[in-house]
């Protein structure tokens, strides 16, 4: 079934011509406006998030009180991809000291499970669901640690409207109901029929659901902060269910974790410093891209041409050889950071890529060692204060695994480790695995310019880096840039120790021409079918520093909007 975005892409795609300037003559690509706004926007995937963030926000709370609320909202009316069971990445932009800060809020493997575990239960990966893939739930500790630093109201205040919907129930909205509907696979897992399949089935459109589990435990981070969810009650109920049903996470694995705030990394694209957060992350493959596309002309080649997309593709083979061989944990490895997204680096790199003819395979690079299912949030306010925020349970509901009477699913992001001996991936107790969710944010000249995510797992580099090209090359507007035809190339290889075989598949959303499609495949690359929802869902706020206004953008793709006040 196509969405009202494909049928409009469709639209498009017999009027779609550039001039000189590479802009989309006749109908343009943005299917709404931006939104402008002087004190405050908030941009989520589903409207009551929005709402409780602009409430926050009115209430005389901060960006970072307002993000906070939005994302427990989300767990609530967005199941299918984020919740307390899941990880958190974040990038804020504090006003006061005018700095990035980053923080990553990922969860590590629990301390009792062993790679020779999994040897012996004769496993060449790691399951998608049930209870060898969860790893400690970091959202959580992530709210904790942002509200420490810079929050400014109560956390009961905060997770007051997450609490209220999750009692009273809220209605179902259109994307999540036909996501919700795939979840049956899930009732094999003790809990999750009872918290997410209400009179034995998935709600839908319009239906009510209620969570009284997901109230009761946000009720307890409210009075207690961290200890309501990782001591105490809450973390004995999940132990002991793990217990129970074959799992390793213990009251210690909860004890034990710690989120950690880190530098931001980033690249400068034609003048623009795009910045990404470290591994353990994928963000920095983003950077890696753009630093080999700024050797080539792109704005010459126009957007929707085969040129762009073929060199588009091979950028992005190059980067995730080494993302697949590079990035894990820098706590357990030694990792070339600043070698992979040096200009150096991309020079030597884009000498492998063939402006005529698709590569087979690529091998991963020899850096330098210098010194040195998911939903985004992003949300502004009136001090100046921006925050880029990313949280997921990994795949839809994650592992499965509902702790009775908790409300929430624990994630399975466990399942991205490797079990290759020697791979810088590779299992290990209390490590974290390679991670796709990353948060993004924009600076000119050293000054704030806008907050970037798109969730979607390997799409989301590839995401971050087409949205950065369009607004750069193309001159397009922050609603334009999220709403143009993306690009998705699959079969790189992977962390989890999957390689490349036969170039892999290039993927193109509704709005390219017929002729590009052919002109590829002449090249030599596979085209590949796929649906709508696999080119991930885009939320930015830009800052507006002439007009001292925010501008904000959302996906079409997904339920929600960008609002402001």
């Amino acid at each position: 079934m196509k969405t009202r975005l494909a049928l409009m892409m469709a639209a498009t795609l017999t009027t779609f011509t550039a001039d000189g300037d590479n802009r989309p003559i006749g109908k343009t690509f943005a299917t709404r406006s931006e939104v402008i706004a002087q004190n405050g926007i908030v941009a989520t995937s589903h409207p009551l998030a929005v709402q409780a963030g602009l409430d926050i926000l009115k209430s005389g709370g901060n960006a970072i009180d307002a993000a906070i609320a939005c994302n427990a909202l989300m767990g609530l009316v967005e199941p299918t991809g984020n919740g307390v069971g899941g990880d958190l990445f974040a990038i804020v932009w504090d006003a006061r000291t005018k700095k990035l800060h980053g923080l990553n809020a990922s969860g590590r493997s629990p301390h009792s499970l062993t790679l020779e575990h999994f040897k012996k239960l004769k496993l060449t990966a790691i399951p998608q669901d049930g209870p060898l893939p969860v790893s400690v739930p970091g959202c959580v500790d992530g709210w904790i640690e942002l509200h420490k630093k810079f929050g400014s109201l109560t956390l009961k205040k905060i997770l007051a409207p997450a609490i209220h919907y999750a009692e009273n129930g809220f209605p179902v909205s259109e994307v999540i109901a036909a996501g919700w509907q795939g979840s049956t696979k899930f009732k094999k897992w003790p809990g999750f029929a009872e918290t997410f399949l209400p009179n034995g089935r998935a709600p839908t459109k319009g239906e009510i659901f209620r969570n009284p589990g997901l109230a009761k435990t946000l009720k307890s981070i409210g009075r207690n902060g961290r200890d309501g969810f990782y001591a105490g009650t809450t973390a004995r109920k999940i132990a002991k269910y793990m217990k129970k049903n074959g799992g390793f996470i213990t009251e210690k694995d909860l004890t034990d974790h710690c989120s950690e705030w880190v530098e931001p990394v980033s690249a400068n694209y034609r003048g623009y410093d795009v910045w990404e957060l470290p591994p353990n992350t994928q963000g920095i493959a983003a950077l890696q891209i753009l630093n080999i596309l700024e050797g080539f002309d792109i704005k010459a080649m126009g957007f929707g041409s085969a040129a762009y997309v073929h060199h588009f593709v091979e950028a992005k083979k190059l980067a995730f050889e080494d993302r697949a061989k590079f990035y894990s944990d820098p706590a357990f490895n030694n990792l070339p950071v600043k070698g992979l997204i040096s200009k150096t680096y991309a020079t030597e790199r884009r000498k492998l890529l063939n402006s005529k003819k698709p590569a087979k395979t690529y091998d991963a690079g020899n850096p330098a060692m210098l010194d040195g299912d998911t939903i985004y949030l992003t949300v502004a306010d009136k001090h100046g204060n921006m925050v880029s925020l990313i949280q997921s349970n990994f795949r839809g509901f994650g592992s499965g695994m509902c702790p009775t009477g908790l409300g929430f699913c624990l994630q399975n992001r466990g399942e991205l480790f490797t079990l290759e001996q020697g791979h810088f991936n590779v299992y290990e107790p209390h490590k974290r695995p390679f991670h796709t969710i990353i948060p993004s944010f924009i600076t000119k000249d050293g000054q704030p310019l806008m907050t970037l995510g798109l969730m979607g797992g390997d799409m989301q580099p590839q995401g971050h880096a087409q949205i950065v090209i369009n607004l750069v090359d193309f001159g397009m507007n922050l609603q334009e840039a999220g709403d143009a035809p993306r690009i998705r190339h699959s079969g790189s290889s992977s962390p989890t120790g999957e390689t490349m075989k036969d170039g892999g598949e290039v993927f193109l959303e509704y709005g390219f021409s017929p002729e590009t499609e052919r002109d590829l495949q002449q090249m030599g690359h596979k085209i590949g079918r796929s649906s709508v929802g696999s080119f991930g869902g885009y939320q930015a706020i830009k800052w507006d520093a002439k007009n001292k206004v925010f501008i904000g953008a959302s996906e079409s793709r997904k339920d929600g909007h960008a609002a402001g006040y």
